[in-house]
């Protein structure tokens, strides 16, 4: 596993390195030697000439190497190997990974795994892999070797996912498809002892939003004899949550006709007789008439920011939804509110809601603060891995 090219820094650029921050951003770099290509290996150097690890390099981005190991001068022939094992230890230590009521999880979570650029969700028996740089790409075949040899017999299938995040990063032609094995007629996934059919080859990300499992537990723990909206509801997972928990009435409300439809099929799977409906509709324009008809209201709307570039333009958007939202809302009700968007902070996020609760003329009392769980780990020099946030208010 040859190194051919390695990256200076510039003088006194190493510190956040030091910290063990996993990027190294393209302004701290002084010179390039070997010529290296997006997607190469190479080496990282001080400008004194310290080893400070390798990584995958990616040229004319911010981001210009992500760095896999820290301190080592090379890669070691059982890095796979090693990398994903340990992952996949942590998802079985956690009980996510075959238990009786939950079978599904992140196995491999970017930075937080120690693995920038690869993503890999695992659906009872069906691994998904998404690949966000063209370094991760040029690794695929030893990753999915790793993962058969980690996983043996309990591995149905490696599904690769990638063609749409590596042509909106890289403007690469990427062809999704099987690896490993055959994907199984239907694809279920078990959370919290309710079913999920998990649309692989269409569907939003890998399939399923498996960050929300914990806070999916928490609606349902609020929800008995409630009436629950669940806003941006894709396959229903908040819906199907708060059924269980024995919600008087649930409704879904989605722009996305076959979202619904996967939806409506999953409210089928775990109950004989729900008091469930679907409704397409635009979440604003819902809002602005309904938000008055519900004692729990569930916003989890898809990132509007994909970057600092359009954090502004993000925070607007959630000061409007939820004002919107909070504006109608009964005496003591709640509203659950997230933001999966990396670039608006928990802080920003909170002073945001707490706005927009001002701007609606409405006094709220804060009662959770929700995040990420423990199956999309943290690396603790890499804060930016805390992308998911949420408030629990009550409004009074």
């Amino acid at each position: 596993m040859p190194l051919p090219a390695y990256v200076i820094l510039k003088p006194e650029k190493e510190a956040s390195i030091e910290r063990r921050h996993p990027w190294v951003f393209s302004g701290a770099i002084q010179s390039r030697h070997g010529r290296p290509k997006t997607g190469d290996r190479v080496a990282v150097r001080t400008a004194t000439g310290r080893w400070m690890g390798w990584g995958h390099y990616t040229k004319d981005q911010s981001i210009a190497v992500r760095l896999l190991e820290f301190e080592v001068d090379e890669p070691s022939l059982g890095f796979w190997d090693g990398r994903l094992e340990q992952a996949i230890a942590l998802r079985k230590r956690l009980g996510l990974f075959h238990g009786e009521a939950t079978n599904s999880c992140r196995l491999v979570h970017g930075e937080g795994d120690g693995l920038p650029g690869l993503i890999v969700d695992w659906y009872a028996g069906v691994a998904v892999m998404q690949l966000h740089t063209l370094g991760m790409l040029a690794e695929r075949t030893a990753i999915v070797d790793a993962l058969v040899a980690a996983l043996g017999t309990e591995l149905t299938a490696i599904y690769d996912k990638s063609a749409n995040v590596l042509a909106r990063h890289h403007n690469v032609n990427h062809a999704d498809g099987t690896l490993y094995g055959a994907l199984p007629d239907q694809v279920l996934a078990k959370e919290h002892g309710c079913a999920f059919e998990v649309d692989v080859v269409h569907g939003q990300k890998t399939g399923f939003f498996l960050d929300q499992r914990d806070n999916r537990a928490w609606v349902g723990a609020f929800s008995r004899g409630k009436r629950v909206l669940n806003v941006f509801s894709y396959t229903g997972g908040f819906s199907i949550s708060a059924l269980a928990g024995g919600a008087e009435v649930v409704h879904s409300l989605d722009s996305s006709a076959r979202a619904l439809e996967v939806g409506d099929r999953n409210v089928a799977l775990n109950f004989n007789d729900a008091n469930h409906r679907s409704i397409e509709a635009d979440a604003l324009d819902y809002l602005k008439s309904h938000s008055a008809d519900y004692d729990v209201v569930v916003l989890d709307p898809p990132a509007f920011a994909k970057g600092a570039h359009s954090k502004d333009a993000a925070v607007h958007a959630y000061r409007r939804l939820n004002a919107m939202t909070l504006k109608g809302m009964p005496s003591d009700s709640l509203l659950f509110t997230f933001s999966c968007s990396q670039a608006v902070d928990e802080s920003l996020f909170q002073r945001t809601v707490l706005g927009a609760a001002v701007q609606a003329g409405r006094s709220v009392q804060v009662l959770k603060r929700l995040h990420q769980p423990a199956d999309h780990p943290v690396a603790g020099g890499h804060p930016e891995g805390f992308y998911l946030k949420g408030l629990l208010l009550r409004v009074l």
